[in-house]
């Protein structure tokens, strides 16, 4: 694996776009550290770069104005980090990112890399955008995703050879459409008599067997009721 000390803590040094970029993403850090002072399982990174495996050069790091982690040392063999290495986490991905007016949306990288919660905090421009000034997308990995208010989840599935969107309920069972409820009826009737079916044939050559040994299975059947 890469020689990670040799590796940069930021993608260039591009100074950042305004006060609060850095302001504010180090005004959460610092209440964390007060919220949660006996904890030592989390880590708050604040405009520095995260390396991964998921994209085409490992050397080239996704950089968002802040993060945390959870499940990881506050401090890295004791020290603190320069950059966050994927790697040497156990490959343990942010479980939510921060991006302050972000000009470069990276939803994609961050889903890639796991991350669960992706922030936008964009307060002068969201407008143009035709956004809100902020937003929290849930990048949940996995299908059916939940919506928790719907009480619905919505996936994908895959019926007669073509996928299609489908509701699911909350143990990942699909809703079927009216066609596929009687479907599914005549198919699980149809099931229920070949196993009629079949336990009666077996009956018959059971009886025809007793029979050719000289047992009457009919006058054993009465002796048993």
């Amino acid at each position: 694996m890469l020689d990670t000390t040799s590796l940069p803590s930021s993608s260039d040094d591009t100074p950042v776009d305004n006060e609060a970029q850095n302001l504010l993403p180090n005004i959460l850090l610092f209440v964390l550290r007060t919220i949660w002072h006996d904890r030592q399982d989390w880590f708050f990174g604040v405009d520095m770069a995260i390396y991964h495996t998921t994209g085409a050069n490992p050397r080239i790091p996704v950089v968002p104005d802040a993060f945390l982690s959870l499940g990881v040392p506050r401090k890295k063999g004791g020290k603190t980090r320069l950059s966050y290495v994927l790697w040497e986490e156990n490959y343990i991905p942010p479980i939510l990112v921060l991006e302050m007016v972000s000009h470069t949306p990276k939803m994609a990288i961050y889903q890639r890399l796991g991350v669960l919660y992706y922030t936008i905090y964009n307060p002068e421009y969201w407008q143009g955008d035709r956004h809100q000034p902020f937003e929290v997308y849930k990048l949940q990995v996995g299908e059916p995703y939940w919506l928790e208010e719907v009480e619905l989840g919505i996936g994908r599935c895959v019926v007669g050879g073509e996928e299609q969107l489908a509701w699911f309920d909350r143990n990942g069972q699909r809703f079927l459409t009216p066609d596929q409820l009687l479907a599914q009826e005549r198919l699980e009737k149809e099931k229920a008599l070949a196993e009629a079916l079949q336990a009666l044939q077996e009956k018959e050559r059971l009886a025809q067997y007793l029979r050719n040994m000289g047992i009457d299975p009919d006058k054993e059947v009465a002796k048993l009721s």
